[in-house]
């Protein structure tokens, strides 16, 4: 989750809010691709998780921010004077989740290569920091072995608004803050034609990620009975901000239909200068018309609108560009394979056509029934009358030509599609959920804790 927004430009129409959604509308040859994933980190040689302050085992979550602070020179991101994260000005950013998880938000780069060195100059410069500190970080999408109860909190004012209204709209909303973790990729659009189009495809392809990069199988020291249990938890964390998104596929889907969803959802804050005013269950309409109950007579502004569309969780999420939020974080491969997934299916007019054709057939019911199906078998679920696997590798056929055709190479001459061979490996044998239930029940001997040498960074 990237720093909040500062813009104190006043707001007072829905068409003003609707404006600031076309605004992220490029020609095609400034699109780019951010990358954002998240890593739970641990004391290595107690398997226990980072506090922000740390623990006598070692230096905490603070001191990690500090040490990149001081080896990249990135600037500040304060909450109450704690350090809550690090920017840069190139757009890249380092946020808390709100269990301590780590994240890198990258910055807008042009191709996956970029990425790639993006990705390799993080963890180099993680690992300078991390190892004296005795701190490694779990390549899961799940905390696999510490209780909610055990799980460490971090000082982030929103996280505490949060905290307090989840329980009230879901069972598992703590749950997927504070223990869970996702890979991410963020893609443009050059007009709303354009955006609704691929806000179609990657809307009905979310589970087909979610598949592919399924890699949650433990919490609580145990088997937890699904493939993806992060995707699972986000089926009962709140309603009125989560899910498919099924008006997306209506006759006069655009920028405003989406405003409109918006605007119903629920806020949960407004922040002033450095407070957090908690609005929880309020409607953004009210503050849009200078009558929210939670601050009489105050005035929505741009800051507020943004930061409100960051508090909206659907699969796919719209923002002034397009965030595919299906994928269980994973090892470093994986990282990659996720924004190459999605750039040969989004960013090629073959493959983006052809995408369209195929999941335009499938009914709302069977694009709901496959989300739900997906975080328990994965690919071996159903849709249209076929296995997910033999979708996928469609899918997969698909972004692989739309990479090729691309033709962004690197200095030995490689194309982009060589990031999918991960998933190629995928559907030859099993995902890596599958692969590591396997290893729990041999050579595992029914315990998680090698886990945290099998699934480290």
């Amino acid at each position: 989750m990237a720093r909040d927004v500062s813009d104190s430009t006043p707001v007072s129409s829905r068409d003003e809010l609707v404006a600031f959604l076309e605004e992220g509308c490029k020609p095609k040859e400034r699109f780019a691709v951010g990358t954002e994933h998240e890593k739970i980190p641990f004391y290595a040689a107690t398997r226990t998780p980072v506090g922000y302050d740390g623990r006598p085992e070692g230096g905490g979550v603070r001191a990690l921010l500090e040490g990149v602070r001081d080896a990249l020179g990135w600037s500040e991101i304060r909450d109450e004077c704690n350090l809550i994260g690090l920017h840069d000005a190139a757009g890249g950013a380092i946020s808390l989740e709100p269990g301590g998880q780590f994240e890198l938000s990258g910055a807008p780069l042009a191709t996956i290569h970029d990425t790639a060195a993006e990705l390799d100059r993080h963890f180099d410069v993680l690992r300078k920091v991390a190892d004296p500190l005795g701190i490694k970080f779990l390549a899961l999408g799940m905390s696999p072995k510490w209780r909610l109860d055990e799980t460490p909190v971090m000082p982030k004012q929103r996280y505490g608004v949060m905290r307090r209204y989840m329980p009230k709209v879901g069972t598992r909303g703590l749950d997927m803050m504070f223990r869970t973790a996702t890979v991410q990729a963020n893609l443009d659009f050059s007009s709303e034609a354009d955006m609704v189009k691929k806000l179609r495809v990657s809307l009905a392809l979310q589970p087909v990620a979610t598949a592919l990069f399924a890699n949650s199988p433990f919490a609580d020291g145990a088997l937890n009975g699904f493939l993806s249990a992060r995707s699972q938890i986000w089926l009962d964390t709140d309603p009125d901000r989560t899910g498919m998104l099924p008006f997306a596929f209506e006759d006069g889907m655009g920028f405003e239909r989406y405003v409109d969803y918006a605007l119903d959802a629920p806020m949960y804050f407004v922040k002033r200068g450095e407070a957090y005013v908690d609005v929880a269950g309020q409607s953004f309409r009210d503050l849009l018309a200078g009558k929210l109950p939670g601050l009489p007579g105050e005035r929505a502004t741009l800051s507020d609108w943004a930061n409100h569309l960051s508090t909206i969780f659907p699969e796919v999420r719209l923002k002034r560009y397009l965030e595919m939020r299906g994928a269980d974080a994973g090892p470093a491969p994986m990282l990659l394979a996720l924004p190459a997934l999605f750039v040969g299916l989004l960013y090629d007019e073959a493959a983006l056509d052809a995408a369209w054709r195929l999941v335009r057939p499938w009914s709302e019911a069977e694009r709901l029934a496959l989300r739900r199906d997906v975080p328990r078998l994965a690919l071996a679920a159903r849709v249209g009358g076929r296995p997910l696997a033999e979708v996928a590798r469609d899918v997969l056929t698909l972004a692989r030509g739309g990479l090729e055709r691309r033709a962004r190479r690197d200095a030995q001459g490689r194309d982009e599609a060589r990031f999918l061979d991960p998933l190629d490996a995928v559907l030859a044998g099993r995902t890596q959920a599958e692969r590591l239930i396997e290893a729990f029940k041999t050579q595992w001997g029914g315990s998680v804790d090698p886990a945290f040498e099998a699934c480290a960074y």
